[in-house]
């Protein structure tokens, strides 16, 4: 057993190593500057589209709508990564970690925009007559069946790092959190969580679509209400904050207090692959969502698609960095949640301990509930559509276990995988990119002209 474990960590050092920290990042870099940083450029767009998307297009074809299908996309990322995953980078890396942490969502957006454009344009119906699509059929169908074997690459590494990083570790920081703020015993929140989940997920993507659509929006503006009163307590600290953050994203931090200090490169990495672990740009997972969403158009799609990466970092990874580096608790030698729920709890005394915990229950929730569809799209991939309600059980029964269970060898197994998922997804990024600079200029075009139409006299 040691020796599986000492291996695993091996591959998980060079799956999150610099490498291809610097692939991921690479990618999305070029297909930024590919896209002449239209995603940039389009933001209010992007934002105007999502609030339109609450219904659905006319004779668009989906079974979600597109806002349904973006708050899919957010219950699957927003989740432990937001409270305990920027917290430990900060911990190991230094405020300097919450700097690289905007580059990769910045970049990222691009990578999410391709992802879902590609996603929507080569998705297909399957033999229930809902849609499907994401990396696997981007790659199937437009790449063709001598890449057969990388799109089934990614549906193996998602399908099983579901299972441990959307499902068992999720419910267990649930269970920890519950246990520690409240004296809930694991084994309750386990149990309630299981029934809770399978009412949801039993009822497929559009019950899950309706759950996120009503939860995960209310759950973010809470949670970024909370942290702004963290910071408005804290509002001297604010500049001097930024000022940090600049510093020591390009200059080694010192020891102080209970923090042992970090070199420039530990920032970048701890920066960069906890960003990427919270808002999954390059891992590929958005498209999955997006492809059962309402749409007439993979550009349009894209658009909303893309602020999936823009709201869980540059908005909410925000809050809690800032909450953590304002209040001052980052030197305290604290780590993960406990660092997040220190800041909360400092300016909130007596309380904000509970309304973190609070917080990360239901981001940890509904990550689940979002995971569920990405696993269970994956094995429809591998084994088609007589596998769904076997893989929802399965799922529903997991929840329990992953309460109670110890999950140090399944976290750093999970882990590995979530990361494995990026290599297929980026060739097939890099290799399909000029079908979306095509895609993406035709419909601006197209949308100008309609414009000028519009606009000329009558």
């Amino acid at each position: 057993m040691e020796f599986l474990n000492n291996l695993v960590n091996q591959i998980n050092s060079l799956v999150w190593g610099p490498p291809i920290l610097v692939l991921i990042l690479g990618t999305g870099l070029i297909l930024m500057i590919m896209l002449k940083f239209m995603p940039w450029r389009t933001i209010p767009r992007g934002f105007r589209l999502m609030w339109q998307g609450r219904k659905n297009e006319p004779g668009a074809e989906g079974e979600i709508s597109p806002f349904q299908a973006l708050m899919t996309c957010l219950a699957a990322t927003v989740g432990t990564g937001n409270i305990a995953g920027v917290a430990t980078a900060i911990f190991l890396g230094g405020p300097g970690a919450l700097f690289w942490m905007w580059c990769t969502a910045l970049v990222g957006m691009a990578t999410k925009y391709c992802e879902v454009v590609l996603a929507v344009h080569y998705r297909e119906k399957d033999d229930r007559g809902e849609h499907v699509g994401g990396p696997m059929y981007a790659i199937k169908n437009g790449l063709g069946k001598k890449w057969l074997w990388l799109g089934g690459a990614f549906a193996i590494f998602g399908g099983l790092a579901g299972f441990g990083i959307g499902n068992m570790v999720q419910v267990n920081s649930m269970a920890h959190a519950m246990e520690t703020t409240f004296g809930v015993p694991m084994w309750i929140t386990g149990v309630v969580s299981m029934a809770i989940v399978g009412m949801v997920i039993l009822g497929g993507i559009k019950r899950i679509g309706k759950v996120a659509a009503a939860l995960v929006p209310f759950m973010c503006v809470a949670y970024i209400i909370a942290a702004l009163v963290v910071l408005a307590v804290n509002f001297q600290a604010i500049p001097g904050a930024f000022a940090l953050i600049f510093e020591s994203a390009f200059n080694p931090v010192a020891a102080t207090g209970g923090f042992a200090g970090a070199a420039v490169i530990a920032a970048i990495r701890f920066g960069v692959a906890r960003g990427i672990f919270s808002n999954e740009a390059g891992l590929g997972t958005a498209g999955i969502a997006q492809a059962a969403g309402t749409s007439n158009s993979p550009v349009r799609s894209g658009l909303i698609g893309m602020l999936g990466t823009f709201i869980d970092t540059i908005i909410i990874c925000s809050m809690t960095g800032l909450a953590i580096i304002c209040s001052g608790v980052w030197t305290s030698g604290e780590s993960g949640a406990a660092l997040s729920a220190a800041a909360f709890e400092s300016a909130m005394p007596g309380f904000g301990g509970a309304i973190l915990t609070i917080a990360l229950v239901v981001f940890a929730f509904t990550t689940i509930l979002g995971w569920s569809y990405f696993g269970e799209k994956c094995w429809e991939y591998l084994m088609g559509t007589k596998v769904i309600w076997p893989f929802r059980v399965i799922w529903v029964l997991a929840v329990p276990f992953g309460a109670i269970a110890q999950l140090d060898f399944a976290w750093l197994v999970a882990d590995t995988l979530n990361g494995l998922m990026a290599i297929p997804n980026l060739i097939s990024l890099l290799l399909l990119s000029p079908v979306v600079v095509k895609l993406t200029n035709t419909y601006f075009a197209e949308r100008k002209a309609q414009e000028a139409l519009a606009g000329m006299p009558r």
